[in-house]
């Protein structure tokens, strides 16, 4: 499908691409829909094996991001960057940050960035050299990682409830796909509630970190972490697309809850398959929805007590949607339902002020 029509079709509003020669910056933005207000979303920095693979990522990120805000109660529009890198980890720059930046600059603040997998605090105070618009540096919100798996940790506490289990994780064990920045905050609060954790990442280190500070238990190399018996919820917290309609028919856990963006591969067949099933899933944008509660929040100018309450409320949010999805295809069919309400609320309201 060409761009244009998938813009048309995902409802876009703007995607513009950039190329640095000097730092060697290939970027590119997509505004998805700004109804709410000005769109905020982070920049991710990652070796895509095609160009199309990049740019169907960050229109997948940014329409998230819309239904991501809009499901959290901010008056913010839904958008992310992706950053293409030549090779896998290659080490950031501060030219290409500032280049990123300068490019960010560009929207006049319908787009503010902020952090994703392979950008730093450090990275975020770069581009803030060349824009105001930019969340996510040590002055601007710093790591929102901590706010992430709070709010995904509630989105669980509400998930045992609609399965009908006590809100104890004493006696719950929870497989976590990734020990990064969410994943392994996320194992600490699982741990610090009682509840035990199985893991993997590909990174040796964060499994050693792990496994020292928190007691959580390795996954063996032959063992599927989508298979496993005896894990009570799975929760992905690393890169998306990661569930689909394969291993979804071999899924044991009862209950599906991650940081990460994007899980299902294919969210309308995949999130039917997970309801045929009976296995409760939390939509991933009403789960990890707290880093960008903290950001926003502190953009649009809320208290930290404001914000607070926004991440606890997810836990009040994910019970909604579960309860709607009876009524729909999929959690992640009522989970945009809840999203798109409250956009078409917002886009009612501006036409009742411009009609005034």
């Amino acid at each position: 499908m060409k761009l244009l029509q998938q813009m048309t079709v995902m409802g876009h509003e703007r995607v513009a691409f950039h190329q640095d020669p000097e730092s060697g910056l290939r970027a590119v933005i997509a505004v998805h829909d700004t109804t709410l207000g000005n769109a905020l979303g982070g920049t991710r920095r990652w070796c895509y094996a095609s160009e199309a693979d990049a740019i169907m990522d960050v229109l997948r990120l940014s329409e998230g991001m819309t239904y991501k805000s809009a499901a959290a109660g901010l008056a913010m529009g839904g958008a992310k960057s992706v950053i293409l890198l030549d090779t896998p980890g290659q080490e950031p720059t501060e030219a290409q940050a500032r280049a990123m930046g300068r490019f960010v600059d560009t929207f006049a603040g319908a787009y503010i960035a902020a952090e994703d997998v392979g950008v730093s605090p450090q990275f975020c105070a770069w581009m803030r050299e060349e824009t105001d618009h930019v969340m996510g540096d040590a002055s601007h919100g710093g790591d929102p990682s901590p706010y992430t798996s709070r709010g995904c940790f509630n989105a669980m506490r509400a998930c045992l409830a609609f399965a009908g289990r006590p809100i104890d994780f004493h006696g719950v064990t929870v497989a976590i796909q990734g020990l990064g920045a969410t994943g392994y905050k996320l194992a600490k609060f699982i741990r610090e509630a009682g509840g035990d954790v199985i893991a993997t990442d590909v990174n040796p280190t964060a499994i050693k970190r792990a496994t020292e500070e928190l007691g959580v238990r390795v996954l063996a190399d032959d063992q599927d972490l989508f298979s496993l018996d005896g894990v009570d919820i799975v929760a992905p917290c690393a890169l998306g697309a990661v569930l689909n309609s394969r291993n979804i028919e071999t899924l044991k856990a009862p209950i599906v809850c991650g940081t990460a963006n994007n899980i299902l591969a294919d969210p309308d067949s995949d999130g039917q398959l997970l309801k045929e099933r009976g296995i409760v899933y939390a939509p991933d944008f009403i789960a990890n929805a707290g880093g960008v509660i903290r950001l926003a929040g502190l953009y649009l100018g809320l208290t930290e007590a404001d914000i607070d309450d926004k991440v606890a409320e997810i836990e009040r949010t994910t019970a909604t949607v579960l309860a709607d999805t009876a009524s729909h295809a999929s959690a992640y069919d009522a989970a945009v339902a809840f999203a798109k309400r409250r956009i078409d609320a917002g886009r009612e309201a501006k036409a009742r002020h411009h009609a005034s």
